[in-house]
């Protein structure tokens, strides 16, 4: 396992708390818009970019053993686009989510931190092949973060 997914990980969480940013509760706004964050969404390569992420992200997903059993029977076409929306927003792409909020949609999945933390290291696996800069999927993660007690509702 790599710990480049923990570091990343704990710095988007000590930002946090180091700017004394309060996370949104996921449910009250499922994909928190942050204008500030444009330069990132091109780093991203705008919503096309993200589209190619996410589903590099999905083949990672289906392919990882830790992760497998959440994604390998879901309509992945709909978690995919779901994604996109939600990362573009965050990104502060011109996209609407329209999704439900992290708890609602995670409801009676049993996620563990161990299952988080093999998406958080399968969505930087995938970012990596898409060439996204370290900063930019840093940024993403730091908004995501924000989103974990809404996930994880196992322990």
């Amino acid at each position: 396992m790599s710990i480049r997914p923990l570091l990343s990980l704990l710095t988007a969480f000590a930002l946090l708390v180091l700017t004394g940013t309060t996370p949104v509760r996921a449910d009250e706004n499922p994909a928190p818009a942050d204008p500030s964050l444009l330069p990132v969404f091109k780093a991203f390569g705008e919503k096309p970019g993200i589209i190619t992420v996410v589903d590099e992200l999905m083949v990672q997903l289906v392919s990882d053993p830790r992760t497998r059993p959440f994604f390998a029977d879901v309509d992945q076409k709909h978690i995919k686009a779901e994604l996109v929306d939600q990362f573009c927003v965050i990104l502060g792409g011109a996209c609407e989510y329209t999704g439900k909020g992290m708890k609602k949609a995670h409801e009676g999945l049993t996620i563990d931190e161990a299952a988080f933390n093999a998406l958080v290291e399968d969505l930087q696996i995938a970012m990596d092949k898409r060439d996204v800069p370290f900063r930019a999927q840093n940024k993403l993660l730091q908004k995501l973060a924000s989103m974990h007690r809404e996930v994880v509702n196992s322990n």
